[in-house]
């Protein structure tokens, strides 16, 4: 199966930093690919590259084998591709439906709708829907988001992210600050996602987390794509020999 999405040789300054040298990557429809590396590798930077943040300064993306032009998170939306970040950005103030929602709502019938009113009753009905699909437990739809648990909150988010998408969910670091047990349930949403054929990048330091749920891992050194495994055949010595530079050959076993 080729790439769904793809980076060639992408290289990003930020003024004389050299954030990206050539760095490359792909996933493929149906697969959870974790991309690691240590602190400055460049991770952030193809993450933002690949979902609309931010421009490449050269290099190709490519989509479904398709040169594109990513020149805006709103851009990548509307391409099939989310991200879920670090800081969750929900809104603590709105219940778990219109975070669910956000930007995105639906309008109710005929005069109310064009005059702006919301069918909030049709979009907790189908957050509902999507919560139980996922298997993402909320406490309840009523209260503020602010007020459920890390790991519900989370949910929320990545929820939101895979409804929206059809190619491929970015997260970043979605177990951060959580309890094994919530840990264990987000990890249980993205091999869902995974399921439903949706490709998922999962970005993290936690190896064992990585081994746990990818079905390959991708290596950044300095900016460039300096190891490819597959998850199931990779101990965690290579990943770190991989990361800090005593295992840098491309696609090494």
């Amino acid at each position: 199966m080729g790439a769904l999405l793809e980076a060639r040789n992408l290289v990003k300054h930020y003024g004389s930093v050299e954030a990206l040298r050539g760095a490359s990557f792909e996933v493929r429809a149906g697969e959870v690919v974790a991309l690691i590396g240590d602190n400055g590798a460049g991770k952030s930077t193809l993450v933002k590259c690949l979902s609309g943040a931010e421009q490449p300064d050269s290099g190709e993306i490519l989509l479904d084998g398709q040169p594109v032009a990513l020149d805006s998170p709103t851009r990548a939306r509307q391409l099939g591709i989310e991200t879920v970040y670090q800081d969750l950005a929900v809104a603590p103030e709105l219940d778990p439906a219109a975070n669910l929602y956000l930007g995105r709502e639906l309008r109710r019938g005929g005069l109310l709708g064009r005059l702006g009113m919301l069918d909030k009753a049709e979009m907790r009905r189908r957050a509902s829907e999507h919560f139980r699909t996922l298997g993402v437990q909320v406490q309840s739809l009523d209260v503020p988001i602010g007020a459920l648990s890390g790991g519900q909150r989370q949910g929320v988010a990545v929820a939101r992210a895979v409804v929206w998408a059809n190619k491929v969910v970015f997260m970043d670091e979605p177990t951060a600050a959580l309890g094994v047990v919530q840990r264990e349930r987000v990890l249980d949403v993205i091999r869902r996602v995974r399921d439903t054929g949706v490709a998922v990048v999962l970005i993290s330091h936690n190896m064992p987390e990585v081994q746990a749920v990818a079905d390959r891992v991708e290596v950044l050194r300095l900016g460039r794509r300096v190891a490819r495994f597959t998850a199931a055949d990779v101990r965690l010595e290579q990943l770190v020999g991989a990361m800090t530079g005593a295992l840098s050959q491309e696609d090494a076993a």
